[in-house]
């Protein structure tokens, strides 16, 4: 399995909070964060600069909590450039990389 996920962020946020908190914030994620990459869509497709924003800032914050770095990082570009510097290649390619992030995190709070 690639590694998305930075073990020392995620260790760090597993002594900090615990395991059973991690995964419950895992969980969270993986409920919070497809509405969030589905509103980035929806808020490109309308123009919606504000709403645009906001997920991508989410999903940035999020993102980073766990170690996701690449995905905050691609989250963050988004969320600085803006509507302007969006198109759906690149909304697609923050799909797939959090379909990466999630499957890890399952993993890790499986184990």
């Amino acid at each position: 399995m690639a590694t998305t996920i930075d073990a020392s962020t995620f260790a760090e946020l597993q002594a900090t909070a615990g395991n059973d908190f991690v995964r419950e914030l895992i969980d969270t994620f993986l409920e919070e964060a497809p509405p969030m990459l589905a509103e980035l869509s929806d808020a490109l497709g309308a123009g919606r600069a504000e709403p645009f924003r906001r997920a991508a800032h989410s999903l940035k914050s999020n993102a980073s909590t766990f170690g996701a770095l690449t995905l905050a990082a691609m989250a963050r570009d988004l969320e600085l450039q803006g509507l302007a510097a969006a198109t759906p290649a690149a909304l697609g390619a923050l799909a797939q990389h959090y379909d990466e992030v999630a499957a890890e995190l399952k993993a890790l709070r499986d184990a």
